[in-house]
């Protein structure tokens, strides 16, 4: 995926490059926000870059009223509001990331890494889910925008 990144911007570069600077940041704010919503779906669908679902959650023990379904909810239901995801794109650059407290939730499960549910309570070791990624569609949805946005 690294390669085809590489790829992509060796030769979105040069077509970047005859743009005008207010064309250039215009266009990276709107492929930045596509970009968004591409990487909002994927965590609703809970699925990682590949294709494939997250791990599955630590099962919990449901006590509560007998006779009442309880299930487990989904991961990340609240993660990927545009209030905690966001898009930022300039002339240089586009930027897809989380915010505040979220953020520090998110590189936990993206990377596997040790953390506290919460204050007093053990540290345990999450599985890794990559909440953010770029997907062979994204490339062909960045692919597309730079076209489209030079035929106009």
């Amino acid at each position: 995926m690294a390669n085809d990144l590489d790829a992509l911007e060796d030769w979105a570069g040069v077509l970047l490059s005859k743009l005008e600077p207010a064309a250039r940041s215009k266009l990276a704010r709107s492929l930045a926000q596509k970009l968004r919503r591409s990487q909002q779906q994927r965590v609703k669908q809970q699925r990682n870059p590949d294709g494939s679902s997250y791990a599955a959650r630590k099962p919990r023990d449901l006590k509560g009223k007998k006779g009442r379904i309880k299930r487990q909810a989904k991961m990340f239901q609240k993660l990927p509001r545009a209030s905690n995801l966001k898009a930022r794109g300039d002339g240089q650059s586009i930027t897809v990331g989380f915010t505040g407290r979220v953020a520090r939730i998110a590189r936990v499960h993206q990377y596997g890494l040790k953390d506290r549910a919460e204050a007093d309570a053990p540290e345990v070791r999450y599985k890794q889910r990559r909440v953010l990624g770029i997907t062979v569609a994204d490339l062909e949805l960045i692919r597309t925008g730079l076209i489209d946005s030079l035929i106009e």
